[in-house]
This record gives structure tokens, sequence and C-alpha cells, in this order.
């Protein structure tokens, strides 16, 4: 047993107050050890573990690095149990984990349990053996609706698919798949027992190989109504559209979503880390439409943590952050889970650029950050908001979400390639350090990035990089709190949070307020005698 793996007596779990730095594996780092592709590996994450400790982190998140096929960058798993040679080899993901743990960093992997690749051999099976057989049991096909001159033509049911079009695609015998995210991408049929065995089973093979969590995708995904019957849709008289989108659902009938038998396999999950020594955990992406229907996930016996999304979605308001603190910490008293606080991930506009963009958006974004970091539970960051990087503006040409490409722009939206853009690291021009080579990374570099490098930032004490390192800093020295001893208060543009030996104000309007007494351990911008508009502060005694 290593000092990792050894209970600390007294003391919380350490993911109860985490930091995770959430890694993309395709535009993190780029090793060039399979040669000058411009995408990023698992020897690219390894290299710069070492900043990743210095900027003052717990964890790190890794998205999926398995076999796949990438129509879905990853999220399309053909083989769980191996690597894509694209990312490196599984000796390259155990130098990564035992890199990590020497630096005292965990590692959380990402899991995708809601749905396989096409290509992966259980559906390719499941095609093969034709309706009615046990192979095609372990996915959702079913037989098709129709007029009596074409039975069996029209889909199942009239579900949607979260990345556009139906969620039913046929195959050459007449049935139907199911598929809530891409076509390439078959749900599971959580119903039949060999599917959650065969997940216990990966879940121990990573496990083994020592990781210390896991992040899982679509939680609230894995069970629908055993009818598979049709949505009761909400339709925008606008448009006559269903309301639904990546982010934000306002569909009130979801069959196919937060299905009350999920909560099963996560207690059977709870068990089999629980039969691993040390403080193994795993977070659940769960949309649920209520604070309640997430803190049933965080139940003792089911998930550690729930990614709490309302702080991400949350407008820019002192009352409207103010309504997020309260509510999550309220819906999880009963069940005495940890919150979570998120900003920007891989699936969202980033948050400098959601807050308005320019410097403005800028300072937003960093006085929201040190107003989440003082809050209690864990935050969660995404990687490149401590460069202060923008949402970019990627030319249709250069689009590689499946969430755009299936409808080409129709709908509007312009898909999530703009926040997974590789992040710059050193130098003047493009690949900024990414990797090898001189041309541009797999989705293109802007132009003007050259002032944001890691290389670039590092000891300029105006930076968002070293505002960030000195946050995480003051945070580690922050006293142990629960989210019961927090007090949340409004005046205006002002949001007040208390905590032990710690006030946090932060400043949501445009013009100043007078600073009140104490000494500033960290603020999110200058701040002398005063607190200028869209900033945050620590303060401490008084």
């Amino acid at each position: 047993m290593t000092a990792r793996d050894e209970p600390r007596s007294g003391e919380a779990p350490w993911w109860r107050d985490a930091v995770i730095y959430q890694i993309y594996v395709r535009s993190f780092a780029d090793s060039g050890t399979r040669g000058v592709d411009g995408v990023g590996d698992l020897p690219g994450i390894t290299s710069r573990l070492p900043y990743l400790r210095d900027l003052g982190v717990d964890a790190v998140w890794i998205t999926p690095f398995y076999t796949s096929p990438q129509h879905d960058h990853g999220y399309d798993v053909a083989d769980y149990r191996d690597i894509d040679p694209l990312f490196g080899t599984l000796a390259d993901a155990d130098t990564l984990v035992a890199t990590a743990h020497d630096l005292d960093l965990r590692v959380i992997v990402d899991l995708v349990p809601n749905h396989t690749s096409d290509e992966h051999a259980w559906f390719r099976a499941a095609l093969a053996a034709g309706p009615g057989s046990p192979e095609r049991a372990r996915y959702l096909f079913r037989d098709g609706r129709g007029p009596a001159d074409a039975p069996g033509s029209e889909p199942p049911n009239n579900w949607q698919s979260v990345f556009g079009g139906p969620a039913r695609t046929r195959v050459a015998d007449g049935q139907w798949y199911l598929h809530l995210f891409y076509t390439t991408q078959p749900d599971r049929d959580w119903r039949n027992p060999e599917v959650g065995d065969m997940f216990a089973d990966v879940l121990r093979f990573w496990l083994d190989r020592d990781v210390d969590g896991f992040r899982v995708d679509v939680a609230h995904g894995l069970y629908k109504e055993a009818s598979l019957r049709d949505q009761v849709l909400d339709e925008d008289p606008a448009t006559s559209e269903p309301k639904e989108s990546m982010v934000a659902r306002t569909l009130r009938d979801e069959p196919m979503w937060d299905q009350p038998e999920v909560h099963d396999v996560y207690r059977r999950w709870h068990e089999v880390l629980a039969s691993y020594p040390g403080e193994r955990m795993n977070v659940a992406e769960a949309w649920t439409q209520t604070p309640a229907s997430m803190a049933k996930f965080v139940r003792p016996d089911e998930m550690s943590q729930a990614f709490n999304f309302s702080w991400l979605l949350a407008d820019w308001s002192a009352q409207a952050f103010a309504d997020v603190v309260t509510g999550t910490c309220e819906a999880l008293a009963d069940v005495g889970a940890s919150p979570t606080w998120v900003l920007s991930n891989h699936d969202v506009i980033r948050h400098t650029t959601r807050y308005g963009g320019g410097p403005a958006g800028l300072a937003r974004a960093r006085a929201a950050t040190l107003t989440m970091l003082a809050l209690p539970g864990s935050s969660y960051l995404y990687q490149g908001e401590e460069l202060g990087l923008e949402q970019v503006d990627v030319a249709p040409e250069d689009r590689q979400d499946p969430s755009w490409l299936r409808h080409r722009g129709a709908t509007g939206e312009v898909g999530r390639d703009g926040c997974r853009v590789p992040i710059p690291w050193s130098g003047t021009s493009a690949p900024y350090g990414f990797g090898p080579g001189e041309g541009q990374p797999w989705i293109p570099q802007p132009a003007d990035w050259a002032s944001l490098t890691a290389q670039a930032q590092t000891g300029d004490d105006g930076s968002t990089l070293e505002f960030y390192r000195r946050a995480l800093a003051a945070r580690r020295g922050l006293p142990a709190t629960t989210a019961e001893s927090v007090r949340v208060d409004v005046d205006g543009d002002l949001l007040t949070i208390t905590r032990a030996g710690l006030r946090v104000l932060l400043n949501c309007g445009e013009s100043a307020l007078p600073l009140p007494p104490g000494d500033v351990v960290v603020a999110s911008g200058p701040v002398d005698g005063e607190l200028p508009g869209w900033t945050a502060v620590w303060l401490t005694g008084q």
C-alpha cells in the first residue's frame, strides 16, 4: 500500500475538496512519438504533468483515450480495455498514471457506459446475428412502425438525437437501433445483465492499473423507460421544434433520461470501488432537471460526486450566483454530499466568451473563477482557462464536431470545436509548442495567441496564468468547511460569501464599490481601497 492509498485519519476523502483539471486528450499536448500528426496523446500529457503540479491542481480528468474510430473523438468506444494507437499504448497509460502519482496528482479516466461505437465487437455481433438473437439484446433494436403498405418503414418512436435528427437508424434486415447521440453510437440495453457485468469488469481493469477514479459520461441515460414509448413534446410555438440542446433541456417528459433503475448500477459500482485500497471515486455527468434529482446520484451508497452545471448556466448577476450556491448546498444537505463547481468544459462555450469576451469577459471570468474556488466542495477546471482562452470561431471547413457535421449548421449551432482548439504552450506562431513540426494542429489555432502561451504568461504577475497559480495556492491554505457553514448575501451587484475565516466579495456591476476592511488574500484584479467592477476578492480579518 502506498502513501496515496492510506486513508487520511480524521480527514475527508481527497476528492471532496479537490481541484480537478480536465484534459481533452486530443488538444492538450502532442509528444510527436507517433510522428507529426497534430493530435495530442498520452506521452504528451505525461510531459506536461509538472506544469499541472506547479499550477496547483490535485487531479487530472482525461477524456476517452480508448480504441475508437473517433467519429465523436473518443466518446464512441470500440474497446474499453485498450488505448487507441492515435494516443499511445497501455504502457503509455501506465507511465502516465505512475508519473502523476509521483507528482502527487490523482488520475480520473472517462467512462462511456451509455453507448458504444458501432465498431465495438458486441455491436458487430448484433448486426450479424439478426433479430431476436442474444447478441442483439445487448442493444436497443426494435421493429419499426409504418402504414399497412410499408410496415416497419418508420422509426419505432419519436425520440430525437442530442446531435440532431431521429434517434433511430434502420439496418439492412429492417430493424431500428437507438442512438441518443451520433448514428455511430448505439445505446446499450442496460436491462440486459450482460451489460452490467461487462462494465463492472471494465472498472476493475482500470482500477487494477491504479487509476483513482472515473468520470461517467451521460450517467443519467443508461436506462430508458422499458416501453420505449413516444416522448410527449413541449414544442416551441415559434419553431414547432423540441426545445432541447446539449446544455439546457426544457422538456419535461423524458422517457430516455434519469430513470430510477440507473441508481442500481451506481450502487454496484460503489461496491466495486470500495473493494480497492485508497479513496477511489467517481463523478457523474448527469443532466437532471432539478437539484433534487441530481442529489440522488450522490447518496452515500452511489456516486462520489455529480457535476453541478447550475453555476455554468447562471446569468452574470449577484442574485443568480447566490441562488446557485444556496440551491446547490440545500439540495445536497440531505445526502451529505460535497458540491462540485464548474465554469467550462469540452461541451460548452468557454466562460470568458460567455461573459462577453475581450477584456470585460476576461475580467468577469477571473472574478467568477475566484469566487468558485472559495466555495466548499470540488472545483473542475478546463484546460486553457488558466490562460484566459476564449472560444474560437472555427471556420466551417475545419469543424469536426459530429453535432455540427450532422446538420451542417442548419440549426444555427456551430458545434463544440471552438472550445477544443489545442492549447498554446510557447512560441509566436502555430502550433505554439503544442507539438513538433510547424503546421497547424488538428483544429487550427488563431494567429493572435502568442501572448497567451503558458511560456509568455509565466512570470507576468498580471497574467491570467499567474492569477490562477496565486488563487490555487491561496485555496490550499483555506480551512476546511462544509456547505452548511457558508453564508450568502446579496446587496445589489455585490455578492458576499462568508465561510470559516474568509469573506469573498464579487462585484457583478460595472462601477466600483467601497472595499470593506480586511486583509487581501487574493484578488482577480487590482484592488486599492475599492472593489472595481467585475472583480472578486478574498478578505480575512475584521
